[in-house]
């Protein structure tokens, strides 16, 4: 067989995912020929793919994708002093600009930017990133860690809410209430925010959003919501930069002010109404 030429597989993903030749069709045919066996069944009325093509789109994706993310590590080790950031939106509103900020005037002078993601731990494997900062809610093999301490829940609440003034809720308390989801919505803190106000949605998150609320919604601890921890990931092969961002993450947290402790169980008998 023929060397196959990575212009030749995107073709193929391309005729492949539109099932339309158009221009392609020659490329086709040649892939075809150096592959040893027909990829696609051409009729009068349609295209489709032969199981060899099933298996060979496969392989083609995750061949391009491994090349796309070869580019991104090559490019980045080019710049040994910039690490790229990946954190959810409005994630640690507090401790991502003081990174960002602090990064050039740190122990290492490293230059930080950020991407917004919801998938932090994908944008480590394929080189959009260099560091997570993210929340760690279950276990994270292949990563290696540095805590930055614990994110408290608190319960997003409109301002006017009958509960919205109390010292905390109970978990059973929270998942009772109409509009409440179990799982963070795919979307940026502000429209959580709009919908909770609006009273449309009732969710539990990180006390660190705290500053972000406004006036018209409420963040009210919950007892028995399990805490999670904020962290920074990256993967053993990071480059050296990306670890001695951790350097300036030390410094940060140094100079934060301690939240409030966490809920202890007396507080249930001293303070619930």
């Amino acid at each position: 067989m023929n060397q196959l030429e990575t212009r030749e597989l995107g073709y193929f993903v391309t005729v492949a995912e539109t099932l339309h030749f158009g221009q392609a069709a020659r490329a086709i045919a040649q892939l075809e020929r150096r592959v040893g066996a027909p990829l696609l069944e051409r009729t009068t009325r349609q295209v489709r793919l032969t199981a060899a093509g099933e298996v060979f789109l496969a392989e083609c994706r995750t061949i391009l994708a491994a090349l796309d993310t070869a580019v991104r590590k090559a490019r980045k080790a080019a710049e040994p002093q910039r690490v790229t950031i990946a954190a959810r939106p409005a994630a640690a509103p507090g401790i991502l600009p003081a990174l960002l900020s602090a990064g050039p005037h740190g122990p290492d002078g490293v230059h930080a930017d950020v991407v917004f993601t919801y998938d932090e731990i994908g944008a480590l494997q394929d080189g959009t990133a260099d560091v997570a900062l993210m929340c760690q809610t279950v276990a994270t093999p292949g990563l290696e860690l540095m805590e930055l301490g614990p994110e408290e829940p608190v319960v997003l609440l409109p301002a006017g809410h009958p509960l919205a003034d109390r010292p905390f809720l109970t978990l059973a308390e929270v998942e009772a209430l109409p509009g409440y989801a179990a799982e963070l919505p795919n979307e940026p803190l502000d429209t959580m925010v709009d919908r909770v106000a609006l009273g449309r949605l009732v969710v539990v998150v990180g006390d660190s959003v705290s500053d972000r609320l406004g006036r018209s919604v409420r963040a009210v601890p919950v007892y028995g919501y399990p805490t999670t921890q904020l962290v920074l990931a990256w993967l053993p092969d990071a480059r050296p930069a990306a670890s001695r961002l951790t350097a300036t993450a030390h410094a940060v947290m140094a100079r934060r002010t301690p939240r409030r402790p966490a809920l202890a169980s007396t507080d249930i008998s001293e303070t619930r109404p």
